[in-house]
């Protein structure tokens, strides 16, 4: 009964845990919960042997208590029979072989009250054990929703650990972007490009600048020409 009782305790207390307290306080719950999953895989595997044991043992009084149920009515109709036959031979005036069929009756009827104390003894031993298997059942049925409960949320924690490492992957490279803006080279690019357009601009400027004073050159000269042809002409009129 004890180790009934032991049985019965480790199946309470696995089925009673409480996993979401023990994840809060593992360092890595992924690694913990797949520990949880082999030790309550083990444990159900172990409590089901015991289990097993418990509902053969109780298999095994039932039948010993069938067997005295049969033997309580083998007996009383032995026993039935003998009186019968004794009666039968008193009626005959066989009073000795009457006597000794109602000797056989009580041999009978001595064994009958035996198997009715045999299984007036069992029954409440089986009764508790039914009691004790049905428990143990129970608390099985318990530890199996657990596991299945246990597996399943390792199987979300996983993915979401797989969802959180890709986040923080695009987060990542997000950040790398920001810091290695590309939209920043090319606003350097335009700025070469600007410093250059303004570079050629100048020396088309200067070259401008350089023709016009050919020009305004030219037309100086032109002046002066004129300005000594005209004074030539005054001369030679006086």
């Amino acid at each position: 009964m004890a180790e009934k009782q032991t049985i019965l305790g480790r199946i309470a207390q696995l089925a009673r845990a409480n996993v979401n307290a023990l994840l809060d306080e593992a360092e890595d719950p992924e690694k913990m919960l797949d520990q949880m999953v082999r030790d309550y895989t083990a444990n159900i595997t172990e409590a089901e042997a015991a289990i097993a044991q418990t509902i053969g043992n109780l298999r095994l009084a039932e039948a010993d208590r069938d067997d005295d149920v049969a033997a309580v009515r083998e007996w009383g109709a032995k026993a039935a029979a003998a009186s019968a036959k004794a009666d039968s031979l008193r009626a005959a005036g066989q009073n000795a072989e009457a006597d000794r069929f109602d000797e056989l009756a009580k041999v009978a009827l001595k064994r009958q009250i035996s198997f009715e104390q045999e299984v007036s003894a069992a029954e409440p031993q089986i009764a508790a054990q039914t009691e004790v298997v049905a428990k143990l059942k129970a608390g099985l049925a318990a530890m199996k929703e657990k596991l299945t409960a246990l597996r399943t949320r390792r199987d979300q924690l996983v993915a979401r650990a797989k969802a959180a490492q890709a986040q923080a992957q695009v987060q990542s490279a997000i950040g790398s972007l920001n810091v290695l803006d590309p939209t920043s080279e090319l606003h350097r690019f335009e700025e070469r490009v600007r410093r250059e357009e303004a570079r050629v601009a100048g020396r088309a400027e200067l070259q401008a600048d350089s023709i016009e004073a050919q020009f305004a050159s030219l037309e100086d000269a032109a002046t002066d020409l004129d300005v000594e042809a005209r004074l030539a002409a005054l001369k030679s009129r006086g």
